[in-house]
């Protein structure tokens, strides 16, 4: 007995030749999705694009103003929010990015955003590596705890 084409995937469906109509010229990725290797007929959701900065929700921003201190947060405050934190984000990302493409990497590090920040005048401690001190002490066998 022939074996038979794979019907469920795998490579044996990428191998095979798709169905021609007479007169036709094989064009590879014919009648298929935008992606090109999905199977001819199948639909997808696409999800509509919409500004990415409202993701920023109004209980985070409420959490962010609780922790600096504000009681009270006027309806108002929400939009001012996203619009000052997206032109920080903004300038903080293309900065990183210049530092990205220097090393010629695709990576985003932790010093890059640490310099980054350093060059706007908004510097962070305590993330990089290689100013950090050790300041957790091990308790060995050999010393003994010292209570004072």
């Amino acid at each position: 007995m022939p074996p038979t084409a794979a019907t469920r995937g795998g490579p044996g469906l990428r191998t095979m030749d798709p169905p021609m109509r007479k007169g036709t010229a094989y064009k590879p990725g014919m009648g298929r999705g935008p992606g090109g290797k999905t199977l001819p007929g199948t639909k997808r959701h696409r999800k509509v694009l919409s500004d990415s900065i409202m993701g920023v929700t109004k209980p985070a921003i409420r959490r962010l103003a609780r922790r600096g201190g504000v009681k009270r947060i006027s309806a108002g405050i929400y939009d001012e929010t996203r619009v000052v934190l997206k032109s920080f984000l903004t300038t903080v990302i293309r900065d990183c990015i210049i530092y990205v493409e220097y090393r010629n990497a695709k990576t985003v590090t932790i010093s890059d955003v640490i310099h980054s920040l350093r060059r706007i005048g908004r510097p962070i401690y305590g993330f990089d590596p290689d100013t950090a001190e050790n300041k957790v002490k091990r308790h060995t066998a050999h010393q003994p705890l010292r209570y004072r």
